[in-house]
C-alpha cells in the first residue's frame, strides 16, 4: 500500500462534512470555521514510552492518544472542535491495523463532537502519533484561578490506569484487574464533570495526567495558595474499596496509585459546590499538604 491508498482510507473514516469544515482531508490544509476564543493543545504519543501494541490494539491506542488532547481542551473550560493527527508509520502495519487506529480516533472524537479535519504520515524506526485539538471557550479556565476558601474537587477516583499498569505482567486477572487494563490501555474520561465544573463556576481546572501530586503543585503554585488534602475524603468514592481490593492482592500500596499515577485524565478542579468528589479545601499559604506516601512517589515523568 501506498500513502494515497492510506488517505483515501482514512479520508472515508473522518470525512468532512461537518458543518464547521470548508475543506477537510485532502489538500494542503484545512479550512474550518471558527468562533469565540480558539483553545490549542498538542500532544505527542512515542511507541515504547507511551503506549505498547504488545498490551495494546490499534483502536485502544487511538482512543487513548485522542482522550489525552480532549481532556485538555475540556480543562481549560473549552468544547473540543477540531484535531488534526500526524502519524509516523514503520511500514510493517497492515492497512488493517491503521484503519483501526483511526476508527480508535474517531470514537474518542465523537463521543465530544470533534472532526478530524486533517494531519500528515510518515515513515520511521517506531511508531510515532501527534495530536493536536482545537476548541472554542468564551472564558478560559486556568491554573492561576484557585481562590482561598475553595474547595478542592476531583471529576473520579484516581489511580485506575497504574493499577491497569501494575496488572498487566500478572498471567491471570480477576474482574477488576480486567477493567484496571482497560482503564490503563484506554481510559474513560468523564468529559461531562469537566463540563460540570465549567458551569458550576470553577475557579480553576487542570487534567491530572502527570499525577495528582505533581499537578495539584502546579495549581497551588500557579494561583499562589495552598491546597490542603483530606486523604480521608477519597474512601467515601464508590470506587476506592473495588481499587484497595486490587492493591491488596497485589501487594501494592493504594495511595500511590491514587495520588503519583497519572494518566488517568481525571479532572481536579477548585470553586464553591462543585459537583464531583470533594477531596480539600484551598488556604493561604504554598505547596501541597495531605498527599504524603509512605516512600517517595514514583511519578510519570517525560524524561528520565
Amino acid at each position: 500500500m501506498d500513502e494515497a491508498q492510506i488517505i483515501r482510507v482514512l479520508a472515508e473514516i473522518f470525512g468532512s462534512n461537518h458543518r464547521g469544515v470548508t475543506v477537510g482531508i485532502g489538500d494542503d490544509a484545512a479550512v474550518v470555521t471558527t468562533g469565540a476564543n480558539t483553545v490549542i493543545t498538542t500532544d505527542i504519543a512515542v511507541e515504547g514510552t507511551h503506549f505498547n501494541c504488545a498490551w495494546s490494539g490499534a483502536f485502544e491506542i487511538g482512543r487513548k492518544i485522542c482522550a489525552a488532547n480532549l481532556a485538555d481542551i475540556y480543562a481549560m473550560g473549552a468544547m473540543p472542535t477540531y484535531l488534526v493527527a500526524a502519524v509516523t508509520l514503520t511500514g510493517e502495519e497492515t492497512l488493517e491495523w491503521i484503519e483501526e487506529l483511526a476508527q480508535g480516533i474517531k470514537h474518542e472524537a465523537n463521543s465530544c463532537g470533534a472532526v478530524v479535519v486533517g494531519g500528515d504520515l510518515a515513515r520511521g524506526p517506531l511508531k510515532v502519533i501527534a495530536m493536536t485539538a482545537l476548541g472554542e471557550v468564551k472564558n478560559p479556565i486556568t491554573r492561576a484561578g484557585a481562590q482561598v476558601g475553595d474547595s478542592i474537587y476531583l471529576s473520579s477516583l484516581p489511580g485506575w490506569s497504574a493499577a491497569g499498569l501494575a496488572s498487566i505482567e500478572k498471567a491471570e486477572h480477576s474482574d477488576l484487574q480486567r477493567y484496571a487494563v482497560d482503564e490503563f490501555c484506554a481510559p474513560t474520561v468523564d468529559y461531562s464533570l469537566a463540563v460540570a465544573f465549567t458551569n458550576t463556576g470553577a475557579h480553576s481546572m487542570c487534567d491530572i495526567s502527570d499525577a495528582l501530586v505533581i499537578q495539584a503543585q502546579q495549581l497551588a503554585e500557579a494561583s499562589g495558595v495552598q491546597f490542603v488534602f483530606d486523604p480521608q475524603s477519597f474512601e467515601k468514592d464508590g470506587e476506592f474499596a473495588q481499587l484497595k481490593e486490587i492493591s491488596v492482592a497485589m501487594g501494592c500500596d493504594i495511595w500511590q496509585w491514587i495520588f503519583a499515577g497519572g494518566e488517568d485524565h481525571v479532572f481536579l478542579a477548585t470553586g464553591k459546590d462543585l459537583p464531583g468528589l470533594c477531596v480539600g479545601v484551598v488556604k493561604e499559604g504554598s505547596g501541597v499538604l495531605g498527599l504524603e506516601m509512605k516512600k517517595a512517589p514514583e511519578t510519570w515523568r517525560h524524561f528520565n
